[in-house]
């Protein structure tokens, strides 16, 4: 890590993500998504961020969290269809759409991606909840009939599910195609962490910059693993279906409460809150790969796209 990273930062909000052979990046005005052709060039989209300020919602502490955390979900497959779109004119010269994808077309229109959005994020919550909240509770049901300590069942259940949640990581994170996105991941953290250490934006000044970010996704997948466990503790062992709705009606809770704690860690200087956030960092050496100075590039293109002029718009 390098020595400048010892000294002040400036604590921004921007944050973002990574995307197939790109990077997006979500300022408090803008979000662009920077996309490397396979010729080399970087497009870049770029669209205004729909302000919520006034609704009253987004001000209410862990409500806003719920908000903030389905908001993201929407925005992140957005940029990924981009970019796939994008990836998949550059791979596949001269392909043409079924008679279904025809009839898709010509029945919903520009509709279309709309809804294959929306879907996209419904299947994704339930393949999570269903994976990491409702599978652990379903397995530990079966030693109901040998520890009937609820506390003792429900710690079970947690160590349950943070061992599916890491191996699903280890497992995700040995793919190819996978361990490529992962590098663009480590890319727009180290950028990131030049900016807010006020670095000229250059892939070498960039590259000095850990990988690893205290407000990165990874570590509030973390979190939402360890308060859960902290809230279903509290829960008796009844029946599974009253097991699995109380757990469906506290994910909202606990969701919201994760998103207070790593906002607070992002901009907390407190040595113990560093300690605190320390296995977050360390799950991200899963999930984020070192970058070369192309990735770097796509990165910083991505950033400056959102950067404001008025840096007092951009707190964290």
């Amino acid at each position: 890590m390098s020595n400048k990273e010892n000294c002040a930062v400036h604590k921004t909000s921007i944050g973002g993500q990574a995307v197939l052979e790109g990077v997006m990046m979500r300022g408090p005005h803008e979000l662009a998504t920077a996309v490397r052709k396979s010729d080399g060039e970087i497009i870049i989209d770029k669209k205004p961020v729909k302000v919520s300020s006034k609704n009253i919602l987004s001000k209410i502490p862990i409500v806003r969290g719920v908000i903030n955390f389905v908001s993201s979900m929407v925005v992140g497959v957005k940029c990924l269809m981009f970019s796939a779109e994008f990836y998949d004119v550059e791979g596949e010269e001269g392909y043409e759409p079924s008679k279904f994808e025809k009839w898709l077309d010509d029945k919903f229109g520009d509709k279309i991606k709309d809804i294959a959005i929306y879907f996209a994020v419904v299947v994704s919550l339930f393949m999570g909840i269903g994976l990491f909240m409702l599978l652990p509770t379903v397995i530990v049901g079966f030693l109901h009939w040998y520890i009937t300590n609820p506390v003792l069942l429900n710690l079970a259940e947690g160590g349950v599910r943070m061992l599916i949640f890491l191996g699903y990581l280890a497992l995700v994170s040995r793919m190819k195609d996978i361990q490529r996105v992962f590098e663009y991941h480590g890319a727009e953290h180290k950028t990131i962490a030049a900016y807010e250490h006020g670095e000229e934006l250059t892939p070498e000044n960039a590259a000095k910059y850990s990988r690893l970010h205290p407000r990165c996704g990874t570590s509030f997948l973390l979190i939402v693993m360890v308060i859960s466990i902290i809230f279903f503790s509290f829960l008796k062992w009844d029946n599974v279906f009253m097991r699995i709705g109380l757990r469906l009606l506290l994910l909202p809770v606990v969701a919201g409460v994760s998103y207070e704690i790593i906002k607070f860690a992002g901009r907390s200087k407190n040595k113990c809150v560093a300690i605190l956030t320390k296995p977050g960092l360390w799950l991200q050496k899963l999930t984020t790969r070192e970058p070369d100075e192309s990735q770097l590039e796509v990165a910083i293109a991505a950033l400056k796209a959102v950067i404001p002029e008025n840096k007092e718009d951009d707190k964290w």
